[in-house]
């Protein structure tokens, strides 16, 4: 009876605290959103895999979409509170009124940008990526480092690529051309096997530029990557403190690193090398 006693107050003390954070996090975003009780948020039109599945986001599928809606939920927002709208990329960046509180497509956060909108904190640093063709696959590669050694690499002159892939895989060969576009070119010339790129660039080449480009894997090292995305806000609304605490939260106790997993290497089929 004791034991029963203890676990009901212990269900009843963590019950307590999370609906203390969850009335703090909704005082923190009150008065702040564009529509009073309801949090607006804007992505792309349309919204691609692996960000936003089948077009849905109000499914909470895909990578931004599952970011979106539990960065929303801890802000006090959920179901009917939380509405979707759309914008181009470019739109969204111009300076002016918005018709959203947050909107979040792959904006990575640079000084430029910041001249006219806000940031959140990062809710993804890129991963350093290698693409290669089927046929390099085909013929044993895999995503370990041994396996990386073993390949002709390219990379776009005058850029840290090179250095990227020395400190990631090691000494290896490397071909230097123009732009990662000269060494697309010479991969599918069979004159390199393997280029690095961010994740969300390698998706486009992948998707779009190599008719058989694979996604080898990814490095589990964010120290490196010079592209971090972040939630998009006209520039000084209060609303992104209340952002950033969540996502603080969220990378605190792995929400955000669970959501990763799922969604930008179980999905894509893109594991951490090894």
């Amino acid at each position: 009876m004791k034991q029963l006693l203890k676990m009901a107050l212990l269900a009843t003390t963590v019950s307590f605290a999370a609906g203390s954070l969850a009335h703090a996090q909704n005082e923190c975003a009150a008065g702040k959103t564009l529509e009073e009780g309801v949090l607006t948020i804007a992505t792309g039109n349309p919204a691609y895999f692996p960000w936003v599945m089948n077009d849905a986001p109000e499914a909470g599928e895909g990578f931004e979409a599952a970011v979106a809606l539990e960065v929303a939920r801890r802000m006090g927002f959920e179901g009917d509170a939380v509405k979707w709208v759309r914008t181009s990329f470019d739109q969204a960046i111009q300076p002016g009124e918005k018709n959203f509180d947050f909107n979040l497509q792959q904006y990575s956060i640079t000084e430029e940008r910041e001249k006219f909108v806000d940031f959140s904190q990062p809710y993804y640093v890129a991963a350093q990526s290698v693409v290669v063709r089927q046929p390099t696959i085909d013929a044993g590669a895999k995503p370990t480092v041994e396996s990386l050694k073993g390949l002709i690499w390219g990379a776009a002159e005058g850029t840290t690529a090179p250095q990227l892939i020395e400190k990631l895989v090691g000494d290896v060969t490397i071909r230097l051309y123009g732009d990662v576009a000269d060494s697309l070119e010479a991969m599918k010339a069979n004159q390199i096997d393997a280029v690095l790129v961010d994740l969300p660039s390698a998706l486009f080449v992948t998707a779009v530029q190599l008719d058989d480009g694979v996604i080898l894997g990814q490095f589990d090292e964010s120290e490196d990557a010079p592209t971090a995305l972040g939630l998009l806000f006209s520039e000084g609304n209060p609303l992104r403190e209340c952002a950033d605490n969540a996502l603080t939260a969220m990378k605190d106790d792995g929400k955000l690193a669970e959501i990763e997993t799922e969604w930008l290497q179980v999905a894509t089929g893109a594991p951490v090398i090894k």
